[in-house]
C-alpha cells in the first residue's frame, strides 16, 4: 500500500517523521512510501505550493499523511499561490468531503484542559464537517470597489442538496458506529443556506431512524462546548462551522497538538492530518507535540488501510506515554518530539 508523506512546513519534517516510526514499530503492514513537498516547501522549490508531481502521487497513493502547511516568507504572495491553498486544492482535487476530527479526553490531561476538569472528563465526542463547499469554495469571491469608490470584499456561502446529503449520511453512519445520537449545527434562523441544510439533514434523517437527531445554532453550539461538552456525540456541520468548532474543541481536550484528523472521499481514501498548523515559532527546535500525527496515522491505519488493530495498539500506547508523565511543552512537560515519539513506541510494548 502506498502512503503519499506530505510533511509541509514548519513543524510538519517533524512530526511525520515520528508518525513513520511509530507505524514501523507497531507493526503497520505492506506500508510504502513516497515523499514530495507541499505548501511554502513547494513554492520555494518549484514556485507553487500544489506542483502537479505532488498531486500525481496524492492519486496514486492508497492513503496521504500530511504535516503542516503555512510560512511567514509566503504571506504577501497572491492568494493562490500562498501555502493553505495546497490543502484546499488537495480537497478539491481528491473529492475529500468529509473531514472527521475526533475530541477525546485523555483521562491524564484533565488538568491541561482549557475547562475545569469535572466538565473536561465528560468529552468524547467526533465532529464531521463537510471540506468541499461553503463559504471557502463559493462563487464568485473577489475584492472591488463599489459605487463610492469604497473596498468592499465578498465571498458566497452556497450548498446544494446533494453536497448536504452525502456529508449527513457521513454523520449518520458515523453515530451509528457510536452512541446513536447526531447533532446537526446551522445557523437556520438567518441564513438561506443553513434553511437548506436542516432541511436536508432532516430528510436523510428518515432513513436512519435509529439515530437520535437533534439541531443546534452554530452560536449556540460554540456555547455548549465549552459549558456542557458531555451532550455531544457526533457533530455533523458545514465548512466554516466546523472549521472553528472543531479548533475550540481541541482546547477543550488540552492542546491543539492532541487532534488527529481524517479527510475522506466516497471510498474511504483519506489524507490524515494534524489540526495544530506550522507552528513556525518552534520549527526545528525539537519542542513539537508529535502525538496528533501519531494519532492521525492511526486514522489511517483504521479508516483507509484496514488495520484497525494496529490503529488500536498505537492509540493505546500513546495513553500509556501519557500516563508515564511524559508530556511536550504545550502540555506542561519538557519533553522534546523524538522523547515523546519514545514513549509511545516504548508503550507498544
Amino acid at each position: 500500500m502506498l502512503i503519499a508523506l506530505l510533511p509541509g512546513d514548519g513543524i510538519g519534517p517533524e512530526v511525520i517523521a515520528e508518525a513513520v516510526r511509530v507505524l514501523a514499530a507497531a507493526g503497520a503492514r505492506d506500508l510504502v512510501f513516497e515523499t514530495a513537498e507541499v505548501g511554502g516547501a513547494a513554492y520555494k522549490a518549484s514556485g507553487h505550493p500544489l506542483p502537479q508531481a505532488t498531486l500525481d502521487v496524492a492519486r496514486r497513493a492508497d492513503a496521504i499523511l500530511f504535516g503542516a502547511v503555512g510560512d511567514p516568507d509566503c504571506d504577501r504572495l497572491e492568494r493562490h499561490l500562498r501555502p493553505e491553498q495546497a490543502i484546499l486544492g488537495l480537497r478539491k482535487e481528491l473529492g475529500l468531503f468529509a473531514n472527521l476530527r475526533p475530541a477525546k479526553l485523555f483521562p491524564e490531561l484533565a488538568d491541561a484542559s482549557a475547562l475545569r476538569p469535572e466538565i473536561a472528563r465528560a468529552i468524547d465526542l467526533v465532529i464531521i464537517r463537510e471540506l468541499t463547499g461553503d463559504v471557502y469554495f463559493g462563487q464568485p469571491r473577489g475584492l472591488r470597489k463599489t459605487d463610492k469608490g469604497l473596498r468592499e470584499g465578498f465571498d458566497t456561502m452556497r450548498y446544494d442538496e446533494s453536497e448536504i446529503a452525502r456529508i449527513a449520511k457521513v454523520g449518520f453512519e458515523t453515530a451509528m458506529a457510536r452512541s446513536g445520537r447526531l447533532c446537526s449545527v446551522d445557523k437556520a434562523n438567518v441564513l438561506e443556506t443553513s434553511q437548506l441544510w436542516r432541511d436536508v439533514v432532516m430528510e436523510v434523517s428518515a432513513d436512519y431512524p435509529e439515530v437520535e437527531l437533534s439541531h443546534m445554532y452554530v452560536d449556540n453550539a460554540a456555547m455548549q462546548l465549552v459549558r456542557a461538552p458531555g451532550q455531544f456525540d457526533v457533530i455533523v456541520t458545514g465548512n466554516l462551522f466546523g472549521d472553528i468548532l472543531s479548533d475550540q474543541a481541541s482546547m477543550c481536550v488540552g492542546s491543539i497538538g492532541m487532534l488527529p484528523s481524517a479527510s475522506l472521499d466516497s471510498s474511504a481514501k483519506g489524507l490524515y492530518e494534524p489540526i495544530h498548523g506550522s507552528a513556525p515559532d518552534i520549527a526545528g527546535q525539537g519542542k513539537a507535540n508529535p502525538l496528533a500525527t501519531i494519532l492521525s496515522a492511526a486514522m489511517m491505519l483504521r479508516y483507509s488501510l484496514g488495520q484497525a488493530d494496529v490503529a488500536d495498539r498505537i492509540e493505546a500506547a500513546v495513553s500509556r506515554a501519557l500516563e508515564t508523565g511524559h508530556r511536550t511543552a504545550d502540555l506542561g512537560g519538557n519533553a522534546s518530539t523524538t522523547a515523546m515519539c519514545d514513549a509511545v513506541i516504548a508503550a507498544l510494548g
